[in-house]
C-alpha cells in the first residue's frame, strides 16, 4: 500500500496499439451520518478524482456508480473522454456499470445496456434470483489508430445469489462472442467459483493469470478500506477472449492523502488486440 505515489502512477496512459483496461467499483455514494466516514463519498471523491488522474485508462468499466458519480469520474478523466450507460432501474435511475472511454482513441460504433434476466430488454428486470436488477453494459468500439474494432462489456454480479451469477455469466458470454473482446467487472466471485468456470471454460482468460508481467502482488479486491491482504480472492476482473495479449497486469492499492478511493482496489490490464482483425 502507497499513500500519494510521488513516482506516478501504476500504469498510467499506454502508447497505441496497447490499451489500458481498467475496472474499478468505486462504491455507490454514501452520504448520511450514520455511514462511517470512510463509505462518504465526499471523503473519497478527492481521492478517486486523484485515482482516475494519474491513471487515465483507455477504457474503464465502473460499478456502483450513481448518475452524479458517474459525471465526477466523467469530469475526473478529462474532456477527451465520454461514457454510455445508465442506471440499472425501470427509470435508468439507480446505480450503475457506465463504460468510460478516450474518444481521441476509441470510436464508439454501437453500444445498449441489458438486463441480466429472462427479460434483459425490460429495464428493471429480475427473474434470476437477484433482488437489485443486475446489468451489463456493452460497446463495440474501433481504435481510432489501428482501425481494429472491438467489444467491451462491464457488469456487476449479484453478491448474494450463486444462481444468479452462474446465469448472468452464461448471458455475459453471448455478449463477448468470439472476440476480439474484454469483460470488465465485479464478478462477486473468486477464482474457484462456479461463475469464474463459466466464463474461464469456455474460452475467456483472466488477464491477471496470462499477463506478461504481474506489476504488484496478488491481493484481495475487496478490502473494505482495510489494508489488502494475499489469502483473501480477487473478486473484481478483466477478462479478454482469446488472442487479445496482456502485456501486464495489476492490482492498484494505493491511497490518497490517507483515504482509500473505495472500499474495492481497481484493477489493471494492458492489452493489445490481435493485428488486424475486427469483431466477429
Amino acid at each position: 500500500m502507497a499513500d500519494d505515489p510521488a513516482g506516478g502512477p501504476l500504469i498510467g496512459p499506454v502508447p497505441a496499439p496497447a490499451l489500458h483496461v481498467m475496472s474499478f467499483n468505486i462504491r455507490r455514494r454514501m452520504t448520511g451520518l450514520s455511514w462511517r466516514r470512510a463509505d462518504r463519498w465526499r471523503h473519497r471523491a478527492p481521492a478517486v478524482r486523484a485515482l482516475l488522474q494519474q491513471e487515465q485508462p483507455t477504457i474503464l468499466g465502473t460499478q456502483e456508480t450513481m448518475p452524479d458519480q458517474a459525471r465526477a469520474v466523467l469530469a475526473a478523466l478529462g474532456g477527451r473522454y465520454r461514457f454510455v450507460g445508465r442506471g440499472h432501474g425501470r427509470d435508468g435511475r439507480g446505480e450503475g456499470c457506465p463504460l468510460f472511454f478516450d474518444d481521441e482513441r476509441l470510436e464508439l460504433e454501437d453500444w445498449e445496456q441489458t438486463a441480466l434476466s429472462n427479460h434483459p430488454c425490460k429495464s428493471g428486470s429480475r427473474t434470476w434470483g437477484n433482488f437489485i436488477p443486475r446489468i451489463a453494459v456493452t460497446a463495440r468500439f474501433r481504435d481510432r489508430v489501428t482501425g481494429d474494432s472491438f467489444i467491451a462489456v462491464n457488469t456487476h454480479l449479484d453478491p448474494f445469489s450463486p444462481r444468479s451469477r452462474v446465469r448472468s455469466a452464461d448471458a455475459l458470454k453471448t455478449m463477448v462472442g468470439s472476440g476480439p473482446a474484454v469483460l470488465t467487472g465485479d464478478l462477486n466471485a473468486g477464482a474457484g467459483s462456479r461463475t469464474l468456470r463459466e466464463l474461464l471454460d469456455d474460452g475467456l482468460r483472466d488477464s491477471w493469470a496470462v499477463a506478461e508481467q504481474r506489476v504488484t502482488a496478488s491481493v484481495g479486491t475487496f478490502v473494505n478500506y482495510r489494508a489488502p491482504r494475499p489469502d483473501r480472492a480477487r473478486i473484481d476482473w478483466i477478462l479478454v477472449t482469446p488472442g487479445v495479449a496482456v502485456e501486464r497486469a495489476a492490482i492498484n492499492a494505493r491511497v490518497f492523502g490517507g483515504v482509500w478511493p473505495s472500499d474495492h482496489l481497481p484493477v489493471h490490464a494492458v492489452i493489445a488486440l490481435p493485428v488486424g482483425r475486427g469483431h466477429a
